[in-house]
């Protein structure tokens, strides 16, 4: 079993420094910044808490990798991951912190950015479903676009092509979709589930996750049809009533 490094042999420059907080609020005086960070007591030299003026940013966070040299940055509100990336170049993450904690837009971060930082989501300040719904679906279609996945991605963007199905949260786990009604109700039964298994070219149709078989398809089409029958008459009143609502 292979051990971790020592931090310090790792990363003998933020040791220098003490703590990762520090080497990188000293990299962003290099650049003319300042930042809004605080040291993780239980491991100073991995681990730093990026504090935002924006009140809804919260779980923020730039993490050292423990067997190699690089770094990742992950920043979150209301649970839901916004940013994400991660550079073997401690001087390339000053400029993504300011932003996230200054209050920068999601397109400005990105941007601003020297390497990819994914902000497939949008910020729902208030966490309305509607709009949480809406920033999700974004989110899944970056994902898909992203995934070099043609069958998922077919998938994918045919379910947000149906009214119907893009008023509720989608919920994905292991290339399969499934829908709530809303973004709090995850633990709720879906009504269906559609697999798309890599290389197979198909969808398996469940009922619900890790359920019998119900159909296999060859198109996402039929997969998405077959969803939409499955519907639930009280669901179909109920999201109609939120996007009223919130329109």
């Amino acid at each position: 079993m292979s051990r971790e490094p020592d931090p310090a042999v790792l990363y003998p420059d933020v040791a220098a420094h003490g703590s990762l907080a520090a080497a990188l609020q000293a990299a962003a005086a290099d650049q003319g910044l300042s930042l809004r960070l605080a040291v993780t007591p239980s491991d100073p030299l991995c681990h730093a808490t990026i504090t935002s003026v924006v009140p809804h940013r919260h779980s923020s966070h730039v993490l050292a990798h423990r067997h190699e040299r690089r770094w990742s940055i992950v920043g979150s509100f209301n649970d839901r991951l916004m940013i994400c990336g991660s550079t073997e170049d401690l001087r390339e993450l000053p400029r993504v912190i300011r932003g996230w904690a200054e209050g920068d837009g999601l397109d400005e971060i990105r941007q601003a950015a020297t390497f990819d930082v994914l902000t497939g989501r949008f910020e729902v300040p208030d966490n309305n479903p509607a709009d949480v719904i809406a920033s999700e679906w974004q989110w899944l279609l970056k994902g898909a676009d992203d995934a070099d996945w043609p069958q998922y991605q077919a998938l994918i963007e045919a379910a947000h092509a149906e009214p119907r199905l893009r008023r509720l949260y989608p919920c994905t786990g292991h290339w399969t979709l499934g829908f709530s009604p809303t973004p709090d109700s995850l633990y709720t039964p879906s009504f269906v589930s559609i697999d798309s298994p890599l290389g197979t070219g198909d969808y398996i149709i469940r009922e619900r996750w890790n359920g019998p078989a119900l159909h296999h398809v060859t198109t996402a089409a039929e997969a998405i049809a077959i969803a939409v029958d499955r519907i639930p008459a009280d669901l179909l009143r109920t999201s109609s009533e939120h996007t009223e609502q919130d329109s």
